[in-house]
């Protein structure tokens, strides 16, 4: 921690730009990661709501059960002081949550893919992904800012908590969620053995959830050594997609920040990864996939995402890791949401076995 903020103080780049290259490496991490662990809440659904716990879901709770581990130490240590992470010091939405996270586990489903496994897939040449998640970041902004943003801003008013209520440290021990991340990554190793994962793809589930406490580690080391005010936040995507897009058609020069490295960093991370593993191909829709069931599973991604405050990684897992009530909520709802349309759908899906979720 300390050497991290003696390099952080130099003054050889100004805070955004430290802050932006921050974002960047920590997104090339996290893209190459997903890429080559084939994380995605999706497929891991599928095979939870199937009965079946195979390696797709083994690499998902690898990477929430270790994010969880290391950002509780972070906590424990006060190396991420918690009165400076919005999650656990800010009014929250249950209303938002519940709602938001059920339309996106739906519109998980009907994607294929969540928004973070869109943008990973982008990368490796999915044309189906690119247009399914500039869809879903155009549907975010405008429940954040525009036209669809009177009606998150009335159902996110519904049921909302206080911070002492939202911050799910202040009612347990100490020590309690360095215990359950603990416990989660040891059924995680347990389900991955089970599953024949294989060790090289664990390690990468497990390092991929290092990235979400790295993220909150540098940008807690900035903020304190910063003479500009630092937001104190990790990996998410659907306000950063947003924001990014935003930038760059309607701003002659981009703001630097974390958020703004973080998503073509993990662009570049996924199209590196994906070229090494000799996996980028150019995937197109066509008579056999369709386009309309991603059209609206993108729209209930974008808004639902926007409304329970974050997609399946910003607040399940990054959001989870500090032990926020409202983050929990929201994947339960992504979870429960993802089951239900399943049902809805007959369970027509095919759980995938390549890794290439979108299909």
């Amino acid at each position: 921690m300390e050497f991290l903020e003696t390099l952080l103080a130099s003054d050889l780049l100004s805070d955004p730009a430290k802050a932006g290259l921050g974002g960047l490496l920590v997104g090339v991490a996290f893209g190459g990661c997903a890429q080559a662990s084939r994380f995605c809440l999706r497929s891991a659904s599928l095979e939870f709501w199937r009965g079946m716990l195979g390696p797709s879901f083994a690499v998902w709770l690898l990477v929430f059960g270790s994010a969880l581990l290391f950002v509780q130490l972070l906590l424990w240590s006060e190396t991420l002081p918690a009165t400076e992470v919005r999650q656990l010091t800010s009014v929250g939405t249950l209303s938002g949550a519940i709602i938001g996270g059920a339309l996106f586990g739906i519109g998980m489903i009907l994607a294929r893919g969540c928004a973070s496994r869109l943008l990973v897939l982008s990368a490796t040449g999915n044309l189906r992904a690119l247009m399914t998640g500039l869809l879903v970041t155009v549907v975010a902004q405008a429940a954040l800012s525009g036209i669809l943003s009177p009606l998150r801003l009335d159902l996110s008013a519904l049921w909302t908590v206080s911070p002492e209520i939202r911050n799910l440290n202040l009612h347990v021990p100490d020590v309690f969620g360095i215990l359950l991340g603990g416990v989660l990554l040891a059924v995680a190793v347990l389900l991955a053995s089970r599953s024949a994962l294989g060790w090289p793809r664990a390690l990468l589930s497990v390092a991929l959830g290092g990235t979400i406490a790295g993220g909150w580690l540098f940008t807690a080391s900035l903020a304190h050594v910063s003479f500009e005010p630092v937001s104190v936040l990790s990996v998410t995507f659907t306000g950063p997609s947003a924001d990014t897009l935003m930038a760059l058609i309607t701003a002659p020069s981009v703001p630097l920040s974390f958020s703004l490295g973080l998503v073509p960093g993990v662009a570049l991370g996924s199209c590196a990864s994906s070229l090494v593993r000799r996996e980028f191909r150019v995937e197109v829709f066509d008579q056999s996939t369709g386009m309309v069931r991603y059209v609206f599973g993108a729209v209930l991604m974008g808004f639902g995402g926007m409304l329970a405050g974050g997609c399946a990684v910003g607040a399940g897992v990054t959001g989870g890791s500090v032990l926020s009530l409202t983050a929990w909520l929201a994947l339960l709802s992504m979870w429960l949401g993802a089951g239900a349309s399943q049902w809805a759908m007959g369970d027509r899906g095919v759980a995938p076995t390549s890794g290439r979720v979108l299909s």
